[in-house]
């Protein structure tokens, strides 16, 4: 589980495919979410605390939003595990689990699902020492009203989300973005997913849509986009801020990925 305080304006974040399912629970706050597969056309939600969003897409997708009113925008991912999920398509139907399907959620709202929710963001966030046998408890009821309530009967099972678990997913995203000023490598990330470099990269591109490579640049430039709308610095600041030391070469992947140059689009935010 993670709780996020998200900005006032996010122009483009990768959902990824990883196995387990995800659910995106919206704490405070309202917005306008849009989201796409990739490339695809962008769909608008309003959605306001206590909204969900559930996928388990066997693609990655994409999306956007803005903020509405002055309260803060937090929301919550919870990942639920391919075992926990397992034994609910077991017990609710009886069937193979690999025959069943979760339809896809997008800004719904769903008393029994936040209930669940609310009781295990208090239990791992509260002041004492977390119980596990609790959590495993409440996430298991989770996983049998999900089972119950969002069956996709008309939906043939299609082959496994993703290439990357989501907690290995989450170590490798954190290592890249711990380095954006310096040189991309490969070879730290493949040894952390435990996977060869040639595995890694299909399974990293498999999740997301994109090469490590790839990844690693739309994520430079998104903070760049941030230092930008956010801050004062001189834009050959920026572009140092995330390893381009080039003001040319910054000026250039900028405007490839955005469509303007780092200027231009200071001007227009």
């Amino acid at each position: 589980m993670q709780v996020f305080l998200r900005r006032p304006v996010q122009e483009s974040l990768i959902i990824p495919a990883v196995p387990e399912p995800l659910i995106v629970w919206v704490l405070s706050g309202s917005a306008v979410v849009e989201e796409r597969e990739l490339g695809g056309q962008w769909i608008a939600n309003h959605v306001r605390a206590g909204d969900f969003f559930l996928t388990t897409s066997p693609k990655p997708c994409e999306l956007r939003w803005a903020t509405e009113g002055e309260e803060p925008f937090q929301v919550m991912h919870l990942y639920l595990g391919l075992d926990v999920m397992k034994r609910a398509v077991r017990d609710v139907h009886g069937a193979d689990p690999f025959e069943f399907v979760l339809r896809e959620v997008s800004g719904a709202n769903d008393s029994a699902l936040s209930m669940f929710l609310s009781q295990i963001r208090a239990e791992l966030m509260g002041q004492r020492q977390p119980s596990t046998l609790m959590v495993q408890g409440l996430a298991q009821g989770l996983a049998v009203h999900l089972v119950r309530a969002y069956a996709d009967a008309g939906k043939r099972p299609v082959a496994p989300r993703g290439g990357l678990p989501a907690f290995k997913l989450h170590r490798i995203i954190a290592m890249l973005e711990e380095r954006l000023d310096r040189e991309f490598r490969l070879q730290p990330l493949a040894s952390a997913a435990g996977l060869s470099e040639f595995h890694f990269c299909r399974a990293f591109k498999k999740t997301t849509g994109f090469s490590p490579s790839r990844y690693f640049i739309r994520l430079r430039v998104d903070r760049a986009r941030r230092l930008l709308r956010e801050t004062s610095k001189p834009v050959i600041e920026v572009g140092l801020d995330v390893g381009y030391a080039s003001p040319s070469h910054f000026a250039q992947v900028f405007k490839r990925e955005v469509g303007v140059t780092p200027s231009e689009y200071r001007g227009r935010v």
